[in-house]
């Protein structure tokens, strides 16, 4: 007789445990500081918790951590937005029209199979070491992810609704606002969940990159002078706003998207 046992208990994998994630990190610390008070670890390789938490606590008094955390804000923010306006935009475009699509569609997968910072030295040659430069890249790196998960979507939409929307005799704007445009939302923060990750990975990057100001910079200075406290301040920096974004979103996902959960049940 086959097993009557749901999948997930055979396999072991049952409803997640809360606070499940935080095991592997409270005991990667605790290695950390049982390595670093009994000298297993050599403090001029990793610096003691301690001595990272007193750093960054300074570096907050004095006002510095503030001033290049609110510069690399300033250009995440501005990549993200821009990426986003333009996967969304050419996403309508690709989707809702024939020939859009057959313009479109195959450069922007193309692009896909070139990784944004591969293109760092063109960028670089062509906008200068500048902000421009840096927020282009990152855009480069948002708007990908944001086209594919859209156009998905709006791909996607359920033939039985363009049945509906004929026989109530909706016009073609109003379909597209009223079915096409919520049917596509689910892909669109798909795509924006995948987008935050992307547009923190090309900040890391470009802000190492001729850079007056930001947490890659602060770290890259604290790099040329050995002050490993002071990178793994900007590592728990790029950490905390990445993963904050992509708790953001998730929730701007659960509460734009309690219609579907509404009809499902």
């Amino acid at each position: 007789m086959p097993d009557a046992r749901p999948s997930g208990v055979r396999l072991g994998l049952g409803r997640p445990v809360p606070f499940a994630a935080a095991v592997g990190v409270t005991l990667l610390l605790v290695l950390w500081t049982a390595g670093s008070a009994i000298g297993f670890i050599d403090p001029r390789v990793l610096s003691a918790p301690w001595t990272v938490v007193t750093t960054g606590a300074e570096l907050v008094a004095d006002g510095r951590l503030g001033e290049h955390l609110t510069v690399s804000l300033t250009r995440a923010a501005l990549g993200l937005v821009t990426g986003t306006a333009a996967g969304v935009v050419l996403a309508l475009v690709a989707g809702l029209s024939r020939v859009g699509d057959a313009v479109l569609d195959g450069p922007i997968q193309v692009k896909r199979a070139i990784p944004s910072l591969a293109l760092l030295p063109l960028l670089i040659l062509w906008f200068g070491i500048g902000e421009e430069m840096k927020v282009i890249t990152i855009a480069l790196g948002v708007f990908v992810p944001v086209y594919l998960h859209t156009h998905n979507g709006l791909r996607a939409i359920d033939s039985r609704y363009v049945e509906l929307a004929e026989t109530v005799r909706l016009s073609r704007w109003q379909f597209v606002a009223r079915v096409v445009l919520p049917g596509a939302l689910p892909g669109f923060l798909l795509g924006l969940r995948f987008a935050v990750t992307g547009s923190m990975l090309a900040l890391v990057v470009v802000e190492q990159v001729n850079a007056t100001a930001g947490i890659g910079y602060m770290m890259e200075l604290a790099r040329t002078y050995g002050q490993t406290e002071i990178i793994l301040v900007g590592l728990v920096v790029y950490g905390v706003l990445g993963y904050s974004a992509d708790l953001a979103v998730r929730l701007l996902q659960r509460r734009t998207l309690a219609w579907r959960r509404t009809l499902e049940g």
